[in-house]
């Protein structure tokens, strides 16, 4: 089914985008996706192939991924904050032939982009035009209005989202296409399934802000698009369109409730129904800050770009549960599991998996090894330590591996431990996450120096800035004259972790 036809067929001039003064109606959209699918089919598109969309939140980047679908072929979210070398590392190994890029990102495409040999078509979609680069306008102006041929009945388009890999390479989670079908049972849990006034206010690159917008505009819906989170800005924009659900990390609602109450009661915010929460940790008192300033609207999931939405924490246990992330979602079976794949008791911790079902991941793209890592039989985990109270409500407390969460985006030290250890006075190094009452956690860089040398926090913090994004580097380093380890060498990791988080219930 083509929900961008169907929403066309029966309501063409209700709002469908919204950007600032902008606005396309679901006729407007319809006809701007059909045009742009069939100029990128006549440009060589195929089915299959993957798109890169490098550019910020707009209506353009909706209208990039929505027409890449209708041709057959897969969007790729660029992350934003990512270095040149790093770009150019997605745009090889996903075997992108067409690459959406936005005006803030120019100046890395340029820097990149003759290193991107199998990309066949540069696309600019902002006021910038480029002679290597054809310009989304013209491309719509010079597309068929016509229909697309839909390439999976029922199906929801697919996509690929890197996400940073445990041996310092990000990984591209791919799936081909969700069954609607499959996702309506838990969209409806959400109170998500019907038509939303849905604000979007996390970069669209996530997998779960872009997420979330295309299932608003699958029910009908009508999407607001911040193109860049301000917390009087998104209570201004709920106000103005009577936004009626949103999704927002824990650190953009913390954001908005830490405002003066004098700034937040300018604004009317009766409209809103349904705040959806997840990526990051989120201390209780945000949470009750949050259902303070809106009513009880907080709805709580956990998941990954991996393994979709698992569980499900509704508005009326949010205070009751503290520290839970829900119960599993509809169609969705759970088990916490020992080192052995043993079932654990009700109130003792192990790894959680998930059972297959409709909307997990296919594979991690050309990476087999690390596809199977996830995976025991039917069942898959991305490494989190849960346990599961008498109810069924879910409790995340550790990791099994060694992704940190700050504010929200997933990060993997692996690959900020190579760049300082590219330091010719470092002999070891170890990344991990800290308590951070803003952002959930912050990476800290513990250091052994080489025997005899005195380093500077501020060297190794400039190092992984030259080659990291931003958000990968340190923001505290401490130095040790040894490191512990086990008989066999290997790194203890956690005894360095381990005083950060005395005290506290979870690890995460």
């Amino acid at each position: 089914m083509d929900a961008i036809a169907a929403n066309a067929a029966a309501k063409p001039d209700a709002p469908a985008i919204v950007e600032g003064e902008r606005q396309l109606t679901w006729r407007e959209y319809h006809a701007r996706r059909n045009r742009l699918a069939h100029a990128l089919a006549g440009r060589g598109l195929q089915s299959g192939e993957h798109v890169i969309v490098y550019a910020p939140n707009s209506t353009e980047y909706l209208l990039a991924s929505a027409a890449a679908r209708a041709v057959g072929a897969i969007p790729v979210p660029m992350n934003h904050r990512l270095t040149a070398d790093e770009v150019a590392y997605i745009l090889d190994d996903s075997d992108a032939t067409v690459v959406f890029v936005g005006d803030p990102f120019l100046p890395i495409a340029e820097i990149v982009r003759a290193r991107a040999t199998r990309v066949r078509l540069w696309v600019t979609v902002g006021r910038e035009r480029r002679p290597w680069a054809a310009h989304v306008d013209d491309l719509v102006a010079a597309g068929d209005a016509d229909g697309v041929a839909e390439p999976t009945a029922g199906a929801i388009g697919g996509s690929m989202i890197y996400t940073a890999g445990t041996t310092g390479k990000p990984k591209g989670a791919l799936r081909r296409a969700v069954d609607q079908a499959a996702l309506v049972p838990r969209l409806k849990a959400f109170d998500l399934a019907r038509p939303h006034v849905h604000l979007a206010a996390g970069p669209l690159y996530h997998s779960a802000p872009g997420s979330f917008a295309v299932y608003a505009l699958i029910f009908g819906g009508a999407v607001v698009v911040m193109p860049k989170f301000d917390p009087e800005e998104a209570l201004a924009l709920i106000a103005r369109h009577r936004v009626t659900s949103t999704f927002m990390a824990p650190i953009l609602l913390k954001r908005i409730v830490d405002l003066p109450e004098a700034v937040r009661a300018r604004y009317d915010l009766s409209a809103m129904q349904v705040i959806v929460m997840a990526a990051a940790p989120c201390p209780m008192k945000v949470k009750e800050d949050v259902v303070r300033c809106f009513g009880p609207v907080l709805y709580e999931f956990y998941g990954s770009t991996e393994l979709g939405m698992n569980t499900l924490l509704r508005p009326e246990d949010v205070l009751r549960k503290p520290g839970s992330c829900g119960r599993a979602a509809p169609g969705v079976e759970l088990a916490v599991l020992d080192a052995d794949g043993r079932p654990v008791k009700a109130g003792e911790p192990g790894e959680l998996y998930v059972k297959r079902y409709d909307g997990i991941f296919d594979e991690y793209y050309k990476k087999p090894e690390a596809t199977r890592q996830t995976q025991r039989g039917d069942w898959f985990s991305v490494g989190d330590v849960a346990w599961i109270d008498d109810e069924g409500f879910v409790y995340i407390c550790d990791r099994v591996r060694d992704m940190v969460i700050s504010g929200g985006v997933n990060i993997y030290p692996a690959e900020i431990e190579d760049v300082l250890h590219r330091h010719p006075g470092v002999q070891d190094v170890a990344v991990f996450g800290v308590p951070d009452d803003t952002w959930g956690e912050r990476l800290h860089a513990a250091v052994k120096p080489r025997p005899g040398i005195v380093l500077a926090a501020d060297e190794l913090i400039a190092l992984a800035r030259a080659h990291l994004a931003g958000y990968k580097v340190p923001r505290e380093i401490s130095f040790h004259d040894d490191f512990p380890r086990d008989a066999a060498g290997k790194l203890l990791k956690r005894v360095l972790r381990e005083p950060y988080w005395a005290g506290r219930d979870s690890r995460v």
